[in-house]
C-alpha cells in the first residue's frame, strides 16, 4: 500500500513525503520531478511550449504507473485532483491525504517561487492562490481520505501524523 499526499502548493507535501518515507524505509516519489526529468526541462516550459493539457497529461500517465507499484509515498503535484482518473488510479492501492493549508499561509510559503507558471491570468499572486484553492477545495475533500491542516504544524509534524494514520489503516 502507498501513502498519497494531496494538497495545493506550499502545503508541504514535498517536505513531508521525503520524512515519511525516510522514516518509514519507503521510496519517496515527487510525481512533479517525475514529469520535469521525463520532459527534460522546467514545468514552466512544459507548459509554455506543449501547453497545461500536455501537462496534464503527463501527470496522468505517472499516475497510472505510480498506481501499480507497492509501498512508495507520492508526493502529488497541486492539481493532480483536476483529473478524476487520476485519483480514481492513485486510490487502487494507497491511503490519501490531503495536506491543508490557509491562503495566508500558503502565499507566504510559496510566494518566491519560480517552480510553476500562473495558473491564471490578470490576478495577483494571492488571489491566484485563493481562487485557484477554492476551485479544488471540494475535489481535495472528495479525493482525500483524510486531511491535515499544516498551517501550525513543522513538517515533522504532519510527517508524525501521517505515519499515525498510516499504521492505522496497514
Amino acid at each position: 500500500m502507498n501513502i498519497v499526499l494531496i494538497g495545493y502548493r506550499g502545503t508541504g507535501k514535498s517536505e513531508v513525503g521525503v520524512i515519511v518515507a525516510d522514516r518509514l524505509k519507503m521510496d519517496c516519489v515527487g510525481m512533479d520531478t517525475e514529469i520535469l526529468d521525463r520532459a527534460g526541462m522546467p514545468i514552466p516550459e512544459i507548459v509554455k511550449k506543449f501547453g497545461w493539457p500536455r501537462f496534464r497529461d503527463m501527470e496522468s500517465e505517472i499516475a497510472r504507473e505510480l498506481s501499480e507499484q507497492d509501498n512508495i509515498v507520492i508526493d502529488t503535484g497541486g492539481g493532480v485532483i483536476e483529473r478524476p482518473e487520476n485519483i480514481a488510479a492513485l486510490q487502487k492501492n494507497a491511503v490519501i491525504l490531503w495536506l491543508k493549508a490557509s491562503v495566508e499561509v500558503i502565499v507566504s510559503r510559496i510566494k518566491d517561487g519560480t517552480q510553476r507558471p500562473a495558473l491564471t491570468d490578470g490576478k495577483t499572486f494571492t488571489e491566484e492562490v485563493a481562487e485557484v484553492l477554492s476551485r479544488r477545495t471540494s475535489k481535495y475533500a472528495t479525493a482525500a481520505q483524510y486531511d491535515i491542516d499544516t498551517d501550525q504544524l513543522t513538517p515533522e509534524q504532519v510527517a508524525d501524523r501521517v505515519i499515525g494514520i498510516w499504521k492505522n489503516n496497514c
